[in-house]
């Protein structure tokens, strides 16, 4: 590579999913008809950086090499997406023609969207930008930002108008301004606001404890939406690898991060119109869905009845599995997706079945259908199922206290470190592989008479091997919260309270 005037290159890179791939930006000028060709698999969007490249230049003071140039975007197997390449194209052609000084450019990895005046404007996925530039020893040279995030071990610059640029890239380079939080972890919504439903928090934190899948089944209004918002309240503190997958999510997503900045974890309640992409990923070009968005944090379905089946149930895999993989002809996406699964529905279609005031109008074919859509697959997978009902109206009037988002969140802690201290003391076999009463007792850890009541529950309750897990695993998290290394009956009969009326035994 050389400065000549003929040949040069500059490293950039552009999102493929949730990282960035790097390219080479390579700029060959000879003589001919003059114009810049973009090869190298560009797409529209990238193609029409030519003419936001020639006004800026423009604007700026520079001169046009009135030259035929070529501008190569190395490797081309790969499709390019996104208007990043407008500041290294650009770049490339100035340092090729003598305009700016090329000094310092191999050490750069240079990112940006121009404007017609010559301003350097930012672009999705600086988070993913900075974690390439960090394996490959490389100052990110990028355009200034108010949602910039400081990443440990990662030297970053920004370029405000490439005006600045006849000084060298390197010496053009400006301090970053980072993204403040805009709210401190304990603003976040409180159960203290909850009145009334102290069996739902009570089932809500079991399921934190435990990493279970919960739905709410009740009336409208009986307030499941204000026990779900308030999850995230009483999860553990994300540890930092979660945090930078979210981080480098939400940046590719251009989604708000002050909240993860702050510490919260991330809480998302797609509407149920949402479409199979929307929900797992896809779209030209592939980006990640709600699943992904959610990971590290909550994914809240309510009205889960009204979802397509058809997406639900591309929430299978990434529940076991904790990443959801995407074909395409141009290759594989592989996102993140550990998320806890929040749901909530109403009991029939007029939401009153159970109602102690009101009587439902529904006739039992509905129901029976209604009911349907909350069975299946999908549902083998969620492990608790709450009864919610409206709060007592005296409650509410006299303001009465119940748990707050403080207390539950003590009562995860100090499950989760249990859980952490058996399973490293004992290191039983795995809980999912557990079949039937005996493997269940094996490998949970009932005692003789909790054994005993699970048997009695499962023939009352016509308990299939898979409902009998079922229980097993809400149970052993019930003893991990009393810091129990084995479960006891009064463990089990707790868990066999969040059945629910809608969990058929399966």
């Amino acid at each position: 590579m050389s400065a000549d005037g003929r040949v040069f290159a500059v490293r950039t890179a552009f999102i493929r999913g949730v990282e960035a791939a790097p390219v080479t930006v390579e700029v060959s000028m000879s003589g001919g008809i003059p114009g810049i060709a973009l090869v190298g698999m560009a797409d529209s969007g990238v193609l029409e950086a030519r003419g936001r490249i020639r006004c800026a230049l423009r604007s700026a003071g520079y001169e046009i090499p009135r030259a035929s140039i070529t501008v190569n975007l190395a490797p081309g197997d790969m499709r390019k997406s996104g208007s990043g390449f407008d500041l290294p194209i650009a770049v490339a052609i100035l340092a090729a023609s003598h305009q700016i000084p090329a000094d310092g450019l191999d050490g750069c990895l240079i990112v940006g969207e121009l404007g017609l005046d010559g301003s350097v404007c930012p672009v999705r996925g600086e988070v993913a930008y900075q974690l390439l530039a960090r394996d490959r020893a490389l100052t990110l040279a990028t355009a200034p930002s108010d949602a910039h995030v400081p990443l440990d071990g990662v030297a970053c610059g920004t370029i405000a108008h490439i005006g600045a640029l006849r000084l060298g890239v390197p010496r053009a380079l400006g301090a970053p301004r980072a993204a403040t939080a805009c709210a401190e972890h304990g603003t976040e919504p409180d159960y203290a606001d909850v009145i009334g439903q102290e069996v739902a928090k009570r089932g809500l934190a079991i399921a934190a404890a435990g990493g279970l899948g919960l739905l709410m089944v009740g009336s409208p209004g009986a307030g499941k939406s204000m026990l779900a918002e308030r999850m995230t309240s009483i999860l553990p503190t994300i540890d930092e690898r979660e945090r930078q997958e979210a981080l480098c999510i939400h940046s590719v997503r251009g989604e708000p991060v002050e909240g993860l900045l702050a510490g919260r974890r991330p809480f998302r309640s797609p509407h149920h119109s949402i479409s199979a992409a929307g929900l797992a990923g896809g779209g030209r070009p592939v980006a990640p869905g709600e699943i992904s968005l959610a990971h590290g944090g909550v994914l809240y379905l309510d009205e889960l009845a009204e979802f397509p089946s058809s997406v639900l149930q591309t929430l299978r895999q990434p529940m076991e599995s904790g990443r959801i993989r995407i074909v395409r002809a141009e290759g594989a996406y592989t996102f993140p997706a550990r998320f806890q699964l929040l749901a909530a529905s109403n009991p029939c279609p007029c939401g009153h079945l159970g109602d102690r005031e009101v009587a439902c109008t529904c006739p039992p074919a509905a129901v029976e259908r209604y009911r349907a859509k909350l069975s299946g697959p999908l549902a083998d997978r969620i492990d608790l199922c709450i009864d919610v009902a409206r709060p007592d109206p005296e409650l509410i009037v006299r303001g009465a206290q119940g748990a707050c988002s403080a207390d539950l969140r003590a009562q995860v802690e100090r499950g989760r470190a249990f859980s952490a201290w058996r399973t490293h003391r004992s290191r039983p076999a795995a809980e999912g592989s557990a079949e039937g009463i005996e493997g269940a007792v094996a490998a949970f850890g009932l005692d003789e008479g909790a054994g005993q009541t699970l048997v009695r529950i499962a023939r009352t309750g016509k308990l299939t091997a898979r409902g009998i897990v079922r229980v097993c695993r809400i149970a052993r998290t019930v003893a991990d919260m009393a810091e129990s290394e084995r479960v006891r009956r009064e463990h089990v009969l707790e868990a066999s309270m969040f059945r629910g009326r809608t969990a058929d035994e399966r």
